[in-house]
């Protein structure tokens, strides 16, 4: 005679293991619950609530795409729960207030604190292990300044016709498609209010980013807002954003420090009618960004791009931002700089941690220089080149509080930018679901009923308040440290301790190149020596010696 139980994966003659009791008592209570029904009506909600367990149970049994589940009927789907809210447990329970992954709650709370313009001062002492190897700070003077303006500001592009006076501090790059026309809207109006730049990200120029804020417009590879047809460039339609008086500077991305060399993708079903006329692509079809540039593809043909960029928008700055990758390249770059007499009124340095709506775990973890290393080659090469003072450089990267800017700042930057700070000051709460479409604070998503959520005007003053109160602390670390401005910060003023005995300097801790170097002699520094003499102005190859390297395991 056939057990009962059979139908359910089961067998009276087998000894049942302890992991399917949830599983039998969900039948045994649906089997009491239809008797007592016969005798009592209410009875029928516990019968529903035990026959869909039992239903659930049934089909963890019978399916075969989860082992855990047929192994854990019912079960599992506890655990599958636990762990989804893993990083929320983590964040609100376990996580200690100087944690930096990817923010501490620290530094969460100080971008919160001054977007909402109340108190961010904290008693008893700091939480930091001062001891502990690569702590950092700035040293104080005995003859404090005094500051009276904390408006910082610096001038690129002296040499066009048209050159911007930026804020020290501004909004990275984050297209709209990333974020929530809400949040673009209030970003921009923040902007506006404080008189510093709003990076469009390489998603183009939206009806929500001309709230009146300045805008740096940022050109990738898919040359969204200024393509053609078949995706390439389109100097009539680059014409039509670049001339807008909103507009104040042209950025060419050639790579991003979350995903260096790694193109975009904005699946079909995000590609609404609005997103499909501000990128200039059709609607409900995949928008992928290239991985590389098509409108140029060596080191002299960018400077040739740069030089038409700036002409086409009337004289405005034209810059590139990058994440340094292979050193040649970089060295490439300005070579072509140098024989051209062509060059960037700016370049960004986006490091290796910097922040990203989605990308492949590798890429956000191992590919791409961090920021410290990448902006002092940077700044080293262009000081040996004899270009420092005829190029700005901004840098962007988990940059949010002032000590962060003044820091950057003393390895050889004049600016700053920040997007995940500005995305906290919006309301970010780090849930790190930006890629889901489901941000909880309406920040990061292209749905309407969670971005309509997202209230302008008040994030609008949030956006203003971080600039602002952020900007205040900087000029009071400044006035602390003896100093006026932050073009007089150098690596000698920041300090790092690099075992539990020895502290050094920054101006000792890092080497620098004497002014004009490069074009002397090459100097002792290992990547200089390695790749300076091999770069090409010409292509971005590697040198022969890699080449040769890369074909052979004998090395």
């Amino acid at each position: 005679m056939p057990s009962p139980l059979e139908p359910f994966g089961l067998s009276l003659n087998s000894r049942l293991p302890l992991r399917y009791a949830v599983y039998l008592l969900s039948l045994l209570g649906l089997a009491v619950s239809l008797v007592a029904m016969l005798f009592e009506a209410t009875w029928g909600w516990a019968a529903l609530l035990f026959g869909l367990l039992a239903a659930l149970g049934t089909y963890d049994r019978h399916q075969r795409r989860h082992t855990v589940s047929r192994n854990y009927p019912i079960l599992a789907h506890f655990r599958y729960f636990l762990e989804s809210i893993g990083p929320e447990i983590r964040q609100y329970f376990i996580q200690s207030d100087t944690e930096q992954t990817p923010y501490s709650r620290e530094q969460r709370s100080l971008v919160y604190q001054r977007a909402k313009n109340v108190l961010d001062k904290k008693a008893f002492g700091s939480v930091q292990d001062m001891y502990a190897e690569g702590y950092e700070w700035i040293s104080p003077s005995l003859k404090p300044t005094r500051i009276e303006s904390h408006d910082f500001r610096i001038t690129i592009g002296q040499e066009c016709a048209k050159p911007y006076s930026a804020s020290i501090f501004n909004i990275s790059a984050m297209s709209f498609g990333s974020l929530s026309s809400n949040a673009i809207t209030a970003l921009n109006a923040g902007a506006r209010l404080g008189s510093f730049y709003h990076d469009t990200g390489e998603g183009a120029i939206s009806p929500y980013h001309r709230q009146g804020g300045d805008l740096v417009w940022e050109i990738g590879s898919g040359y969204f807002g200024c393509r053609n047809d078949d995706g390439t460039f389109s100097e009539e339609r680059f014409v039509e954003g670049a001339t807008l008086e909103q507009v104040k500077m042209i950025e060419i991305k050639l790579s991003q420090g979350a995903k260096p060399g790694h193109g975009g993708i904005l699946p079909a079903a995000k590609v609404t009618s609005e997103i499909a006329a501000t990128r200039g692509v059709p609607v409900g079809q995949d928008v992928i960004s290239p991985y590389a540039h098509s409108a140029f593809t060596t080191p002299l043909e960018m400077m040739d791009f740069i030089a038409r960029l700036r002409e086409l928008s009337g004289g405005k700055p034209v810059g590139i931002k990058l994440t340094i990758g292979h050193p040649w390249e970089w060295f490439g770059l300005v070579k072509a700089m140098l024989e051209t007499g062509t060059r960037p009124d700016f370049i960004v340095v986006d490091g290796g941690e910097g922040g990203t709506g989605a990308a492949p775990l590798e890429f956000i973890n191992r590919l791409g220089m961090p920021l410290t290393e990448a902006l002092l080659l940077v700044h080293n090469t262009l000081v040996g080149a004899g270009l420092r003072d005829k190029i700005h450089v901004g840098a962007a990267g988990k940059i949010v509080s002032a000590f962060d800017i003044a820091r950057t700042i003393a390895l050889g930057a004049d600016w700053c930018n920040a997007a995940r700070g500005y995305m906290f000051a919006l309301g970010c709460i780090q849930a790190m679901a930006c890629h889901t479409d489901r941000c909880p604070s309406g920040v990061a998503t292209q749905d309407k009923r969670r971005g309509k959520k997202l209230d302008v005007p008040d994030k609008t003053r949030r956006v203003f308040h971080f600039h602002d109160n952020t900007l205040k602390a900087l000029a009071e670390m400044l006035a602390a440290a003896g100093l006026k401005d932050t073009s007089e910060l150098g690596p000698e003023h920041v300090l790092r301790r690099v075992s539990k005995n020895e502290i050094r300097s920054f101006a000792s801790l890092f080497p620098f190149l004497e002014p004009d170097e490069l074009l002397h002699g090459t100097p002792e520094h290992a990547v200089f020596r390695d790749y300076w003499q091999a770069a090409r102005s010409d292509s971005f190859h590697p040198p022969v010696s890699v080449q040769e390297l890369r074909a052979t395991k004998l090395r």
